[in-house]
C-alpha cells in the first residue's frame, strides 16, 4: 500500500483503478479510455505507457506517456510529478493534448526543456451531443466507406491532416503508421464520406470509442465544395450512425478560431463541455 503522494508506471493490477479515473470524466477521456479498453495497461499493446500518481494510497491521476502526452484528471501535484518524469525521459510524444488546465500548467514546466513548441493551441472547445439536429437532414450521400476505397479515402485523409496539424502524416515512415490507422478506421465501419466521382468532398470518422462516449475526428470538407453546406448535413448524417450505433454521447474537440467548423457545429446540436489544448512539436 503507497501511503505517500507517488507517481509511478501503472501496469495490469491497476487496470481497475485506471478505468475508474477515465470514468470520472468519460467525455474528456474517451481517447485514452478507448486505448486502454482494447490494450489494458501493458505498455506494447497501449503504445506507451501509463503513469499513475498515488494519494493516501488511492491511484487519483492518470498521464497517458505515447506518441502524445495526456494528462488525465490531474491534480497540480500529478501534474507536477508528470513533468519531472517526463523531463527525465525525454521527449517522444509529438504533441501534449488534454483539459486545458492540466496541459497548460504541465507545458509551463517542460517548456524550458521542451521548447520551443511549433505551434500551441491554447484553447480547444470540447463539444458533445446527446441527440441529433432538429431542421437538419442527414446527408443521404454520407455513408461508410468501403475497405476497397482506400485508395479514394487516402488523399483526403493526408490533406485533412496536413491542413489541420501543419505537417505531412506520411512523413517520416513515409505514412505506414497513418495508412494503417485509416485502415483500422475503415475496417471497423468508422469511417464516413459523400464521394461523388471517385472523389471525397466531405469526410469524418469516429476515431474513439467507449461504453460511454465516442469521439468524432477528422472532419473535412474538400476546399472546391466548401461552402455548400457539406460540414452541417454531413456532420448530421455521421452523427446518425453514432447516436444509433455507437454510444449514447458523441463528441469533439475544435480549434477556437475555426469559426465555420464552429458554427457548424453549433448549428447540429453541439455544446461546449470543455476546453482542451494541444502542444505540437
Amino acid at each position: 500500500m503507497l501511503t505517500h503522494p507517488t507517481a509511478r508506471v501503472l501496469d495490469a493490477r491497476d487496470l481497475d483503478a485506471a478505468l475508474a479515473v477515465l470514468d470520472r470524466d468519460p467525455v474528456a477521456n474517451a481517447f485514452v479510455t478507448s486505448r486502454v479498453a482494447v490494450a489494458g495497461l501493458d505498455p506494447w499493446r497501449l503504445g506507451g505507457e501509463m503513469w499513475g500518481w498515488y494519494t493516501g494510497g488511492q491511484l487519483t491521476s492518470l498521464c497517458y506517456a505515447g506518441a502524445n502526452l495526456v494528462p488525465i484528471c490531474a491534480t497540480p501535484d500529478a501534474v507536477t510529478a508528470f513533468a519531472d518524469r517526463a523531463r527525465r525521459a525525454g521527449r517522444r510524444c509529438s504533441s501534449i493534448v488534454g483539459p486545458a488546465g492540466a496541459t497548460a500548467d504541465l507545458w509551463s514546466q517542460l517548456e524550458p526543456h521542451w521548447g520551443p513548441a511549433r505551434e500551441i493551441r491554447t484553447h480547444q472547445p470540447l463539444l458533445a451531443t446527446r441527440s441529433l439536429p432538429a431542421g437538419i437532414a442527414p446527408d443521404p450521400g454520407v455513408r461508410r466507406v468501403r475497405r476497397d476505397e482506400m485508395e479514394v479515402i487516402m488523399p483526403a485523409c493526408v490533406a485533412m491532416f496536413t491542413e489541420e496539424v501543419g505537417v505531412s502524416p506520411m512523413a517520416g515512415d513515409g505514412g505506414l503508421l497513418y495508412q494503417a490507422r485509416v485502415a483500422e478506421l475503415v475496417s471497423t465501419g468508422r469511417a464516413f464520406a459523400r464521394i461523388e466521382d471517385g472523389e471525397v468532398v466531405f469526410k469524418a470518422e469516429i476515431g474513439a470509442v467507449t461504453a460511454h462516449a465516442c469521439q468524432i475526428q477528422g472532419v473535412w470538407v474538400a476546399p472546391a465544395h466548401r461552402g455548400r453546406g457539406l460540414s452541417k448535413t454531413g456532420m448530421a448524417a455521421v452523427l446518425h450512425y453514432a447516436l444509433r450505433d455507437v454510444a449514447p454521447v458523441v463528441s469533439l474537440y475544435v480549434n477556437d478560431f475555426n469559426a465555420p467548423a464552429r458554427a457548424a457545429y453549433h448549428r447540429v446540436g453541439f455544446t461546449e463541455v470543455g476546453a482542451f489544448m494541444s502542444v505540437l512539436f
